[in-house]
């Protein structure tokens, strides 16, 4: 065995053995998002008719695009502060689209200043190179409770575009606004972002998403 792969398994057995200086994983206590090579643009089922008047909504200011990542000894958060989005319904259903979420990958944030440095760098997110990811939703699928969906679609981070499915909650408010929420990990290194971290304090491949999305009429 290769010394750079012995280090790595010599420090999570260490961990898994003593229980020293071993923190929680975050993503252990969420869903992970299914993901798959193949990308389908198209808006799938349950689609309105192709006649039907479509609605528009904006995300506001309220809404939030958060992460957690985790190293052995501990967790990090934060999130990005740029992003856009819209989407439109017809009869209570996705409209004919787009259906998409941009953000702006220089805005992005932690609880660590150095950590957001880093974070920019070529070893993440290499933002001069990227300096913006997307979500484009491809289907909502009711799941078996009220206001249950399984989502999917196709998202390009660090250049890497694969299709991923989520559980969320969807509800409109009395003031007409529609709210998504969702939370659930991913797989960093399906994106490529592939940066270890230090010998004796490994980055975990799962990072924890969340969504509190806020959504108005679009004026």
């Amino acid at each position: 065995m290769k010394t750079t792969l012995l280090v790595p398994a010599v420090s999570l057995i260490a961990c898994s053995v003593l229980l020293t200086n071993c923190a929680e994983n975050p993503a252990d206590n969420v869903p992970s998002a299914e993901v798959t090579e193949e990308t389908t643009t198209v808006t799938e089922t349950p689609a309105a008719a192709p006649d039907a008047e479509a609605v528009s909504y904006t995300f506001t200011d309220d809404s939030k695009i958060g992460f957690v990542g985790s190293k052995v000894t501990g967790s990090h958060e934060g999130g990005f502060e740029k992003f856009s989005g819209t989407f439109n319904v017809a009869e209570g259903k996705p409209g004919a689209g787009p259906h998409t979420i941009e953000i702006d990958m220089t805005s992005t944030w932690s609880d660590s200043d150095k950590l957001t440095k880093h974070l920019l760098s070529e070893d993440f997110f290499e933002v001069e190179k990227f300096p913006t990811s997307s979500f484009n939703l491809t289907q909502a699928t009711p799941a078996d409770a009220p206001d249950k969906y399984n989502l999917s679609g196709d998202v390009t981070l660090h250049g890497v575009t694969k299709q991923i499915s989520f559980p969320a909650t969807i509800k409109e408010g009395p003031d007409g606004n529609v709210t998504l929420d969702a939370e659930f990990s991913i797989n960093r290194k399906d994106f490529g972002i592939v940066f270890p971290g230090m010998p004796d304090d490994l980055i975990r491949d799962e990072v924890v998403i969340n969504l509190a999305m806020v959504a108005a009429p679009a004026q």
